[in-house]
């Protein structure tokens, strides 16, 4: 029985880890295998997740997360050799891939007969300016897409989430826009009721040269770290970055991790686990485009967030 592929995509910061998160919290029965394709080297996606920082995790509810190391097609391969094998695989793309190209390689003769492309998720931010679908990649991101949701609504008034539809729709593009609050959406959406079928194939359009255009800079410490200070340095930071992630224990609560989140120029903090042994205590992946920030600029900002 092939095994339907649900490709999760969107920009920086759209929400697609929580759109995962919330497939993988409420299942209800199905075997989910999610495949994180974080962009960065730190895998702090795959925290997120599944509470582990590599290899596959099995979670309770008979999903299992697993990080992409290397080759997509590998990834997947030994994922459907795996009993029991997965119902539904879910591929979070990073940020900045353009899904036609992913898309294209699942066209791979093997993967398809076995693991059929079958619904592609546009993740789209509510708040972000409409002005950012002029973007070559985000209109990329959006004519792929079999469904598109508008996420973070509550952060937006009625006029924003009214004027981003409508931007969309100027897209002309054929997907069907839902709203996906808090990562919500209705599963029926995603997975084919009836998976022992042929695949339709898709045109993912014609293949245009890759473009460098985002880099990540990674910062770690071996201690702690001060959150007035963290606060003042992402501050200075906030105007050169298109996304940050990271966990970290704060001298103000030790013994515990923070989970670090910054998007669209918004930061936002919650409590993690306990910080595992031999791990740093602090370990933050910053975007940013290319040239805009430098490593030596970066570093000097975060060690001030180490206790002298």
């Amino acid at each position: 029985m092939p095994v339907p592929i649900l490709l999760v995509t969107g920009f920086l910061g759209a929400g697609k880890t929580t759109v995962v998160n919330h497939l993988l919290a409420h299942a209800d029965g199905r075997r989910i295998a999610a495949v994180v394709n974080d962009f960065g080297a730190i895998n702090i996606d795959a925290e997120l997740i599944a509470g582990a920082s590599d290899g596959v995790v099995s979670l309770a509810n008979g999903c299992i997360c697993c990080s992409l190391e290397g080759d997509l097609l590998r990834t997947l391969s030994t994922l459907l050799r795996r009993d029991p094998k997965p119902e539904y695989i879910v591929i979070e793309t990073s940020g900045v891939a353009d899904p036609a190209d992913i898309a294209r390689n699942l066209m791979d003769p093997v993967i398809l007969r076995e693991a059929p492309l079958e619904t592609v998720l546009s993740v789209m931010d509510a708040t972000a300016p409409t002005a950012s679908l002029e973007d070559a990649l985000q209109r990329s991101q959006l004519r792929v897409a079999d469904i598109v949701a508008l996420t973070k609504l509550d952060l937006a008034d009625a006029s924003a989430g009214l004027r981003m539809r409508e931007a969309i729709r100027a897209q002309r593009v054929p997907a069907a826009v839902v709203d996906a609050n808090h990562g919500e959406i209705p599963a029926a959406l995603l997975f084919p009721a009836n998976v022992d079928r042929a695949p339709a194939l898709r045109e993912p359009g014609p293949k245009r040269p890759a473009e460098e255009r985002f880099e990540t800079l990674s910062w770690t410490s071996e201690q702690p770290i001060s959150l007035p200070r963290l606060q003042q340095a992402i501050s200075r930071l906030a105007p050169k970055l298109a996304r940050a992630k990271g966990l970290f224990e704060t001298i103000e609560q030790p013994g515990r991790l923070m989970v670090f989140q910054f998007a669209s120029g918004r930061a936002t903090l919650v409590p993690g686990e306990a910080p595992a042994p031999g791990v740093p205590r602090a370990r933050i992946v910053f975007i940013a485009e290319l040239g805009v920030l430098s490593k030596a600029e970066l570093d000097g900002i975060m060690e001030a967030c180490v206790a002298g």
